[in-house]
């Protein structure tokens, strides 16, 4: 399992020194004295965090070990315990923030670490430095400290992986590989590690290499689920569905709790067709889970089923009550993301527009979301409006959507954000055909499956050949449960040339 980017981002992985701030400060001067007639002292291997409590330094280190085999809500169960046991223990309240699914629970935590980061450790400053002004969509300033944070503690392999992924989270793929590394050539049995260079390497379609590096860390911890989880996963992007299926099932006997496990069920039985059996999987996993954001993900995920299906009143009786119900709770995100998703597979451009407008509209509803999430989501719906314009001809419509997102990537350095903005120009500029600029825009944006297609258009229409096999390939290639790539299957399905008729014999 891979959880993407504030989730994944469970900085304290590494950070496994957690000492009290006066022994930790006794302990460093006694150091301190007695290598300085020996020489240069060597770099601290990793971040000493400042707490009081030994039950609360206790339950951070349950919850960082848990956290490491992929137990995402036992990990938050156990910051949020250490937080209560030791209220001014900064980091933990840090890692709530990162890990917690909770928008509420994100920004209280957020802000009670920054009050308290006056007091703590010059990484910990990093870290909730790190932490704030990422999540408060100072992408820049944000890296700048995650970038100091790991050069303080350059033999830490747990703050290598960190950086990794962060950079994973936001489609850094080459510099988490080199950071990966580093951290395997301090510890090649380094078991996160491997499992993110497996995904590094499924996302590159090198499935030789992911699926030899999953052989390793599932050896490493033969008796976890997550291996087996991460194993299915890969074996799933490879198009080895039989294969996942018994991974999932392999995780699950583990550990029948473990939930991502039942939901890759779901997807892979998706993948393959079967969309009532995926149905069923995907209630089990919903039914299972113990957070409600999760939930939702997951009864996205089922909808999308029935839009497979092209039963897009089921579809949206599923999403809508998804945007009802994430509303009431106050998970402003999953309500906008929901009423988008019911915008990108409309048949009627007209409805699909009111539907972003309901998205945009969401975002703002109870103003305690991460604006980090926040300007992700209402850069995926401003690139959905340009399409939607664009599709119904109004190009000229689509200039105030186009303005809004170029200025929302000018303040924001966010990859999505960035993403979304050469996505949406991209395809701007393929409608007045000037596929020849075009190009470069949508080879910005090659995370999202429906650019790619377009891509691959503009390779053929500007006469790059040799790109546009291999740009189809690859779409033929990649097996993601997204709704972006049933959709551009679907776009694809319409405009391959109809087979020419058989003559009579």
């Amino acid at each position: 399992m891979l959880r993407k980017f504030f989730a994944v981002l469970v900085v304290v992985i590494g950070l496994l020194a957690v000492q009290q701030a006066v022994a930790h400060e006794k302990h460093q001067a006694a150091a301190t004295n007695a290598k300085a007639a020996k020489g240069k002292a060597l770099p601290v291997r990793s971040m000493p965090l400042t707490t009081s409590s030994v039950k609360a330094r206790d339950l951070y280190q349950r919850a960082v070990q848990s956290y490491e085999l992929l137990y995402l809500e036992r990990a938050s169960i156990g910051w949020r315990a250490a937080t209560k046991e030791d209220p001014q223990f900064a980091a933990a309240f840090a890692m709530l923030a990162l890990n917690s699914r909770d928008p509420e629970e994100v920004r209280t935590s957020r802000e009670r670490a920054k009050e308290l980061a006056a007091k703590a450790s010059p990484g910990e400053k990093l870290l909730i430095k790190w932490v704030a002004t990422v999540q408060e969509g100072n992408f820049l300033e944000g890296i700048a400290a995650m970038n100091d944070m790991v050069a303080m503690f350059p033999r830490d392999k747990h703050g290598y992986y960190i950086a990794a992924n962060w950079l994973m989270g936001v489609q850094g793929n080459d510099q988490a590989h080199n950071l990966l590394h580093k951290s395997l050539e301090i510890d090649p049995d380094f078991a996160p590690a491997l499992n993110n260079l497996a995904y590094l390497h499924g996302r590159n379609h090198e499935f030789k290499e992911a699926l030899e590096e999953s052989d390793r860390y599932a050896a490493l911890l033969p008796k976890e689920p997550n291996p087996q989880d991460s194993y299915g996963e890969i074996l799933r992007m490879a198009g080895k569905f039989d294969a996942a299926l018994e991974h999932y099932r392999a995780a699950l006997a583990i550990d029948a709790s473990f939930n991502t496990s039942q939901l890759g069920l779901g997807d892979t039985y998706a993948l393959m067709g079967d969309q009532e059996r995926a149905r069923v999987e995907y209630d089990k996993a919903v039914s299972n889970e113990p957070d409600p954001a999760n939930r939702f993900d997951y009864r996205m995920q089922k909808a999308i089923t029935w839009v497979r299906e092209k039963n897009f009143v089921e579809a949206d009786r599923e999403l809508w009550r998804i945007s009802v119900e994430a509303h009431n709770l106050s998970h402003e995100l999953q309500e906008a993301q929901a009423l988008r998703r019911m915008a990108q597979y409309a048949t009627d451009d007209q409805q699909a527009l009111e539907r972003l407008a309901s998205a945009e509209d969401a975002l703002t509803h109870r103003h305690n979301l991460a604006a980090s999430e926040r300007d992700e989501e209402l850069a995926q719906i401003l690139r959905v409006r340009v399409e939607r314009y664009l599709q119904s001809g109004k190009t000229e419509a689509a200039q105030p959507a186009i303005n809004q997102l170029g200025q929302l990537a000018s303040a924001n350095r966010d990859l999505v954000v960035q993403e979304s903005w050469h996505g949406a120009v991209g395809e701007v500029l393929a409608a007045k055909g000037n596929f020849k600029e075009a190009v470069p825009e949508l080879e910005e944006d090659r995370d999202n499956p429906e650019s790619v297609a377009l891509l691959a258009r503009a390779y053929k229409e500007t006469g790059d050949i040799e790109k546009w096999h291999a740009t189809e390939d690859w779409l033929r290639a990649t097996n993601m449960p997204s709704l972006e790539q049933v959709l551009a299957a679907a776009g694809r399905e319409k405009a391959a040339p109809a087979p020419e008729p058989v003559a009579a014999k």
